[in-house]
């Protein structure tokens, strides 16, 4: 008791801790109540160290760190808990990493909107009260060939303010094919449902023909509702109908036809050597009334629910009173326009939207890449690098079966495994999404940046010697 009694009596008392310089000058560029909290939370830390029976070596150590481990405490409370991370996972268009990532130019216009005043809504030429959406229609319209556009908060927000608007106390016919999940448990039958539409199911999981839009048609049927398969395939005895041959049917019956693209695309992806995926503009060519589809996947933008179609019906859900809960701020609007800026020129898209040109960059550039990389990080006596051949992902469900062939820096390690390395790295200050292949921890540089090759390398240097 007497031992355990004297281990506290080493513990400095708080004013000789408010008396160390390096407490004072954190007390001058820090709110108080911050640094007294984390002042007494190792404190206390320590106490409960020897109430645990620690030894007088243990309990001397964080004594003797106690005011380092004062100044990580503080800045760690300091640490927005959203934060920026590499992804070296090869993943694209990775969800639980953010999705799409935007590059200076936008994020530029978007702070130029966000440090002032706007004319959100206002209509400069008027001197009166404007429409937010006006700032996207133009473009959008020209871009998609579409009559008009909204925009919402995403995508899943959008299928539903369209079944509402156009659908709701009715029918609208659907494909058993297409009863997907969109993600997080969210499924079409259950946004249908919400939205107060009632949903139609014909055909079967692998064949629908246009037979069984026809017979399903009856009085109280609002739309022919198509939802595209963009986070699966079904593959083998297939047959499905698509927008371009439903076209019969609306005008015989004066149906209107609605499409939810999901990951929505504004370029033939199939001339980068990727799958096609149907765009925009092929769906409004097509004949389709109303289209949807997402701003952060293959758009390559910010989270949105893009409507795209015919006036009458994009009027119409202007005025539902969901949009007013759905609505987007002048941060995507302005992220937004930005983006769409670049698709009036195909090749400027490719350049200048980071998920267009991860997705078609070109396998002798990644390999270049990569030798540059494992050069910045230099030699040492504790990892050895080697360049490997790896297939990335397109991610968050579009192209789900897209293998993207890659290149790939393999980690070869003389004190970690490659579990151990991957969760070091992944809490680092700033984390380090990597990857785990063939029992080896990779970076997968396609989703690598060159900027961020200096966290990479500072962080790997941090654990020799560990």
């Amino acid at each position: 008791m007497e031992k355990t009694m004297n281990l506290y009596k080493m513990i400095p008392k708080v004013d000789q801790i408010l008396d160390n310089k390096v407490i004072k000058d954190l007390l001058d560029k820090n709110s108080k109540n911050l640094v007294m909290e984390s002042i007494h939370e190792e404190l206390d830390n320590i106490r409960n160290n020897i109430s645990n029976g620690y030894d007088k070596n243990i309990i001397s150590n964080k004594i003797e760190n106690l005011i380092d481990n004062i100044k990580d405490n503080l800045m760690n409370k300091k640490t927005f808990s959203l934060r920026n991370v590499v992804n070296a996972s090869g993943v694209v268009i990775h969800t639980n990493l953010g999705r799409s990532v935007l590059n200076d130019e936008i994020l530029e216009n978007v702070k130029n909107i966000s440090v002032g005043y706007s004319n959100l809504e206002y209509d400069l030429e008027k001197g009166e009260r404007g429409s937010r959406y006006s700032h996207l229609s133009e473009i959008i319209k020209k871009i998609t060939g579409a009559e008009d556009c909204m925009v919402v908060n995403n995508n899943a927000a959008a299928v539903m303010l369209i079944l509402s608007t156009m659908a709701k106390g009715k029918n609208v016919i659907t494909s058993r094919s297409e009863l997907v999940e969109i993600g997080g448990s969210f499924r079409i039958p259950d946004v249908c449902r919400e939205s107060g539409a009632e949903l139609k199911e014909i055909g079967t999981t692998n064949k629908t023909h246009l037979s069984d839009y026809e017979n399903a048609i009856d009085e109280n049927t609002a739309a022919l509702f198509k939802v595209h398969q963009s986070n699966f395939k079904i593959l083998g005895f297939t047959e499905s109908v698509s927008s371009f041959e439903l076209n019969s049917l609306k005008e015989k019956y004066n149906i209107p036809i609605i499409e939810d693209l999901g990951s929505g695309v504004l370029i033939d992806l199939s001339k980068y050597g990727l799958s096609h995926e149907p765009t925009v503009q092929e769906c409004i060519k097509n004949g389709v009334d109303v289209v949807s589809f997402s701003g952060d996947k293959l758009l390559g933008g910010v989270q949105a629910g893009i409507i795209v179609g015919k006036k009458e019906y994009i009027e119409k859900m202007k005025k539902n009173q969901l949009t007013r809960a759905l609505r987007v701020d002048k941060f995507t609007l302005s992220a937004l326009e930005a983006v769409f800026s670049y698709y009036i020129d195909e090749e400027l898209a490719i350049s200048k939207i980071p998920t267009l040109n991860m997705l078609t960059i070109k396998i002798d550039e990644l390999y270049s890449k990569a030798q540059k990389f494992i050069e910045y990080l230099g030699s040492n006596n504790e990892f050895s690098y080697e360049i490997i051949d790896i297939d990335s992902e397109v991610g968050a469900g579009s192209l789900p079966t897209q293998k993207l062939p890659s290149k790939a820096v393999k980690v070869i390690s003389k004190s970690f495994t490659e579990n151990e390395l991957e969760e070091k790295l992944r809490n680092n200050k700033i984390p380090i999404i990597a990857r785990i292949h063939k029992g080896n921890l990779i970076f997968d540089i396609r989703t690598i940046f060159e900027n961020e090759f200096c966290i990479i390398k500072d962080a790997l240097n941090s654990l020799i010697g560990e």
